[in-house]
């Protein structure tokens, strides 16, 4: 195994002595990888020795982060602020660290965030909690499925005792039943702590559907049953929440809206009901906001999220109206983003210093507080990045500022 080479290896994946996907059994990891891109070259005619060029073990990612590894794709990251936050589980003054190829993004949020400390800094909340899966069952007929949700509600349970011996971390906090004809979904909802916890909800609730099978009549047909919604948007993440629900929200004196944003705080009102609301009720729009997805993709990136999850994050609804006193209130509530400090892409150095730049990496104290506080710095990093979107709006300089910033 020692005496591998790139050159030999991929020679014996040409060879059919080895596959593939099995080079890290003939060779260490970074090997592997070489070889790999070796055969990738040859295939494709493409030059890609630059992915050769990363900053992780190679050995810690094969198997838990990546299959069939070549390299690394490197996403420049800057930061914006700091911003002064005044969270349920984050405090005081923090960078925000956003991976992009966007340009203008970091700048225009780096902006909202100006304006958030001249306003007096934003407060954030996470107001529900839970990581849903959601299994279908078959039944004969809908008297079979009311029985079947009867049996749920009463052995609720032995149902939780069977799913949290599968975990030291997780509680099962409820499960939630739907009826479709002779298709029974149970939505299990679970505290994850400090995890994103979709791994622990499936394997957890594999455990409990076991016994559903062997007291009821029911049939598992699919441990996803597509009502949890992962990775899809989905009303019910909407209205139920999926992961972390949590809102942001900021005053904006009416002299910073006009000296710092050339706009005021009418004319952004104006456009977050007439774009924000009234456009997307008509487009059929799921997220009722101007680009919030933009500051949870570049967070999610920047902190080892699971990036495809971006689809819940972004199910966000921003609000806006001048107060009584001429000021500007602006809110952003996020319903279902799915974040957390431990596990999957955070073990990665990069985005583990992308987590210590926030100063939420690795477990909290209580369990659970650090992902709140990653997710209540994502809430106000979108609030910041609708203010001074809708504020280039509102000042018609949206145009300018990306033909400067070079996009």
């Amino acid at each position: 195994m020692t005496d591998a080479t790139p050159a030999s290896l991929a020679a014996r994946v040409r060879d059919d002595e080895i596959r593939f996907h099995e080079l890290e059994e003939h060779a260490d990891a970074d090997t592997a990888a070489a070889a790999r891109r070796r055969l990738v070259s040859e295939t494709a005619d493409a030059d890609v020795d630059v992915l050769g060029e990363y900053a992780f073990d190679a050995a810690d990612a094969h198997g838990s982060n990546i299959e069939n590894m070549i390299g690394a794709v490197q996403v420049p990251l800057g930061v914006a602020g700091p911003v002064s936050i005044d969270g349920g589980a984050l405090d005081g003054e923090r960078y925000l660290p956003l991976a992009t190829t966007e340009g203008a993004l970091v700048a225009s949020i780096n902006r909202g965030c100006s304006v958030v400390n001249d306003a007096g800094g934003a407060t954030a909340r996470v107001t529900k909690s839970g990581m849903t899966r959601a299994p279908v069952f078959r039944v004969g007929d809908v008297a079979e499925a009311e029985a079947l949700v009867a049996w749920v509600r009463d052995n609720e349970a032995a149902l939780r005792e069977a799913a949290e011996s599968t975990t030291s971390h997780g509680e099962l906090l409820d499960v939630t039943p739907y009826v479709v004809g002779n298709n029974v979904y149970l939505r299990f909802r679970y505290d994850t702590k400090d995890a994103m916890g979709m791994n622990m909800a499936t394997i957890a609730t594999r455990e409990a559907c076991d016994v559903i099978e062997a007291e009821t009549d029911a049939a598992l047909v699919a441990l996803s049953g597509n009502l949890c919604s992962d990775k899809k948007p989905a009303a019910i993440n909407a209205v139920e929440g999926r992961g972390r629900s949590v809102s942001a929200d900021v005053e904006v004196p009416r002299e910073v809206v006009e000296e710092r944003l050339h706009t005021t705080p009418e004319a952004i009102t104006e456009i977050n009901t007439r774009k924000n609301l009234v456009g997307s009720a008509k487009a059929g729009g799921l997220g009722f906001n101007a680009h919030v997805a933009n500051a949870v993709a570049a967070m999610f990136l920047a902190t080892g999220q699971d990036e495809a999850q971006v689809v819940e994050g972004a199910n966000a609804i921003t609000t806006a109206e001048a107060t009584p006193e001429g000021d500007l209130y602006l809110s952003v509530s996020l319903a279902s983003l799915e974040v957390g400090t431990v596990g999957g892409g955070t073990k990665l150095p990069t985005q583990a210093a992308g987590l210590d730049v926030l100063g939420v990496r690795g477990g909290g104290d209580p369990a659970g507080s650090n992902g709140d506080a990653l997710a209540e710095a994502i809430a106000v990093g979108a609030l910041a990045g609708e203010l001074s979107l809708l504020a280039a709006l509102g000042s018609r300089h949206l145009s300018s500022a990306h033909a400067d910033l070079g996009r």
